[in-house]
């Protein structure tokens, strides 16, 4: 009989609940901060990435997926901002396969490629999540 496989590799199904859990995670979907208007969304978005450099001790990761991967990605108008978010030790993630689609792969600046696999296991271990 095969020894029975793990089906999320790096993962530890046996390991307890809550356990090395992470701070206050940031997730963002879009280049923009909610609906109606775009451009007044990428201004509340830069303005919200410029303030949130003031709870950098209390946030552990920035989770970017869909359109808000290109934030982190050359011709941003926000990379310095995450490029400071990422130097105070706030891990960026963005999401690999929607870099792909993209075509942005080779163009990330701020922070690592990352998949769904660590983007839910994030997630599930934060204390807190936002998604502004």
């Amino acid at each position: 009989m095969a020894p029975k496989r793990n089906c999320c590799p790096g993962i530890d199904k046996n390991e307890p609940k809550g356990s090395a859990s992470h701070g206050t995670v940031i997730y963002l979907n879009s280049t923009v901060m909610g609906r109606g208007d775009d451009a007044l969304g990428a201004k509340l978005l830069g303005v919200f990435l410029d303030t949130l450099a003031h709870f950098a001790p209390r946030v552990s990761h920035l989770i970017l997926v869909n359109s808000g991967v290109k934030l982190a990605c050359v011709g941003s108008p926000v990379l310095e901002q995450l490029e400071a978010l990422a130097s105070t030790n706030i891990e960026v993630l963005s999401c690999a396969t929607c870099l792909n689609h993209f075509g942005l792969a080779e163009q990330l600046q701020a922070g690592k490629v990352s998949n769904m696999m660590e983007i839910i296991e994030v997630q599930t271990r934060a204390q807190r999540l936002i998604a502004p």
